[in-house]
Parts: C-alpha cells; sequence; structure tokens
C-alpha cells in the first residue's frame, strides 16, 4: 500500500512537472527526471529498459528543444549572426539570473526575456547603416521570430513532458495497481 502512495504522489509531482514545461518558474522535465529516478530506486529499477530510455531521450529533447526553438526563429526571420549571437547571450544572462525577471519567473523565464532582449540588441546594432526607425522595425521584426521560435519549442517541450510521463505511467501503472 505503502508504495501505491508513493507512486500517486510521484505522478502528482510528474504533472507538475509538465506544467513546468510551458510555465515559467516551475522546473519542467527535471522535475519529471527526478520523480522518475526516485521511483527506479525505490523500485531497484523494475521499470524495462527500453521505455525507461524512451524517457531519457524525450526529457533530453525537450531541455535542449526551447533553445532551438528559439534559434529556428531567428533564422527564420532572417536574423543577423549579431542577434542570434545576442539572443545567445541574453539568454545565459536570464538563465544565470542577471535579469531583473529571476524573481518574477526564474530562470525560464530569464532566458525568455534575455534571449528576446539580446536578439533585439544585437539585431539593432548590426543595422547600424539603416535609419534608426528601419533599425528598430527591423530589430523588433525579428525579436518577433525570436518568440515565436521559444512559444514552438515550449510547446514541443510540452508534447515530450507529456509523452515521457505517458510512457512511464503505462509502463507502471499495471504493476502498481495489481500488488
Amino acid at each position: 500500500m505503502e508504495l501505491t502512495v508513493l507512486y500517486w504522489i510521484l505522478v502528482a509531482v510528474m504533472v507538475v512537472g509538465v506544467v513546468g514545461a510551458v510555465v515559467p518558474g516551475i522546473p519542467g522535465p527535471s522535475l519529471i527526471l527526478v520523480a522518475i529516478l526516485l521511483w527506479c530506486i525505490v523500485t531497484k529499477f523494475a521499470i524495462p529498459l527500453l521505455p525507461l530510455g524512451l524517457i531519457f531521450v524525450a526529457l533530453l529533447l525537450s531541455s535542449v528543444v526551447e533553445w532551438l526553438g528559439s534559434y529556428w526563429g531567428a533564422k527564420q526571420i532572417g536574423a543577423s549572426r549579431w542577434s542570434q549571437m545576442g539572443m545567445f547571450i541574453g539568454m545565459a544572462i536570464g538563465f544565470f539570473g542577471l535579469l531583473p525577471a529571476l524573481p518574477l519567473g526564474g530562470p525560464i523565464a530569464g532566458i525568455l526575456v534575455g534571449g528576446l532582449l539580446g536578439g533585439f540588441i544585437g539585431e539593432f546594432l548590426y543595422r547600424s547603416d539603416l535609419p534608426t526607425s528601419e533599425r528598430l522595425r527591423t530589430a523588433g521584426r525579428v525579436t518577433l521570430g525570436i518568440g515565436f521560435g521559444a512559444l514552438i519549442g515550449n510547446l514541443i517541450e510540452l508534447v515530450l513532458a507529456i509523452a515521457a510521463v505517458a510512457v512511464f505511467v503505462w509502463v507502471t501503472l499495471p504493476s502498481v495497481m495489481w500488488t
């Protein structure tokens, strides 16, 4: 009976992790991973290796996809290398909390805000040959592309987090329900 209670607590933690895949400030894939690892330790790795490997691949991909989404969005809109470098520098600064977004949304919000600001500043600086109004318009368009890419990345991260939890529940639920 105690194992069943632990199982449902860990599934609830994983659901919070799924929410965290799209809500800034809540750890997403890492929370799911910790819950699954705790279950594996408690059950002495009773989960078959193939589903466990699929879960870890999905969680690994989900942690990378947000960064790639922002990069893809910038690339699709025709952002300069300056904008892309600014985006990555801004994401790194935002992640480590050097932006004011940290107390409000945590590192995920910092990544988003930092990436958008960095992309805008990088593109604005790169387009120094254009009049100010055109520089602002171009930098704004690039920022929208980065934001759209980040949104697509978050949606993919959500799908991967749901898939990881679904595989876990699919594989483990029968052993928990009939013990």
